[in-house]
């Protein structure tokens, strides 16, 4: 089992105008006999919008692979796929590839944010560059998904990029390619101006120690759960024992400067609660695979029942 190779999937978010609805499906209908010829194609599931749950058409496409799902995003018939499917998306445009188990090592998720001000008359051909570099992209070592933000005129001027890797170093190495270099300098004529950031995940670092060795990061769903878990407490009984009574009350310091104190606490105090909680909820932050779904289910309900009984404990106390 050690030295399988794992299954991945594809999962792509889109936004569709209302109005196309039925036209993405039949275009959804072509694709997946396209992509069915690739190498090392699984399946295809379509999943249509469930307002207001869900707004997003999501695809998920699996392959035997990470190589040949990387051969198929890279692929000229997918990218002549996307462009027949531009007149019909509005907004972002979200694509993600998850390894189907844990097999993957643990290193430190971290992405990068690129805004790019786009020449006015540019736009159609900036559009066709970035297909380009997506495609190059998504053959980089560590890369994990990118999301892709038009501007929306009057509300955001920039086109937004957020590329996501499973570590530093590959972020590094592929930002820092001859391939890259190239393709943006291929792009320099369209655009005005150009920032880069490195942003690193959100929690992961509070759950570093919880999976056994070669598990990746929890379900970033599961990581918020427990962050609530923690912070709901601290936040309420701050507020209610020391940042009323005390803060505001006796020593009358202004509501600015209560709230900093307020969260500078809660923070440090979460970065401690976050990760001894999470040590004790290891059972159900990294299942077994065979039971991942009952054991999902019982530990979501565990701290929903966790989350009512505070309310309701807060609200007879206070």
């Amino acid at each position: 089992m050690s030295g399988a190779t794992s299954s991945v999937s594809i999962v792509t978010q889109t936004t569709i105008r209302p109005e196309s609805a039925d036209a993405f499906a039949r275009w959804q209908v072509d694709t997946s006999a396209v992509v069915a010829a690739f190498p090392g194609f699984i399946e295809q599931q379509l999943i249509p919008p469930r307002p207001p749950l869900q707004v997003d058409w999501v695809i998920v496409q699996r392959f035997h692979s990470l190589e040949q799902a990387k051969t198929w995003m890279a692929s000229p018939e997918r990218q002549a796929r996307i462009q027949g499917a531009t007149p019909m998306l509005v907004g972002r445009d979200d694509v993600h590839i998850v390894k189907d188990d844990a097999g993957a090592a643990r290193t430190s998720p971290v992405s990068a944010v690129i805004s790019t001000r786009v020449k006015p008359g540019m736009e159609a051909a900036y559009l066709r560059w970035e297909q380009k570099i997506a495609a190059a992209q998504s053959r980089a070592p560590g890369m994990q998904g990118y999301r892709f933000e038009p501007a929306v005129p009057g509300v955001q001027e920039d086109y937004v990029a957020i590329l996501r890797f499973d570590s530093e170093a590959n972020l590094r190495t592929w930002m820092d390619s001859p391939e890259r270099r190239a393709l943006v300098a291929e792009a320099a004529p369209m655009t005005a101006e150009f920032h880069t950031r490195t942003v690193q995940s959100g929690f992961e670092q509070w759950f570093r120690n919880v999976a056994p060795p070669g598990e990746g990061a929890p379900a970033a769903w599961k990581m918020n759960m427990i962050v609530v878990l923690t912070l709901y407490p601290t936040v309420f009984l701050w507020g209610v024992l020391v940042g009323a009574p005390i803060l505001a009350g006796m020593l009358k310091v202004d509501f600015p400067v209560a709230l900093f104190i307020g969260n500078v606490f809660s923070v440090l105090l979460t970065s401690l609660m976050v990760p001894w909680t999470a040590k004790r909820l290891g059972w159900w932050l990294t299942p077994d695979p065979a039971r991942r779904t009952r054991v999902n289910l019982q530990g979501a309900a565990l701290l929903i029942a966790a989350y009512g009984l505070m309310i309701l404990v807060f609200w007879k106390l206070f």
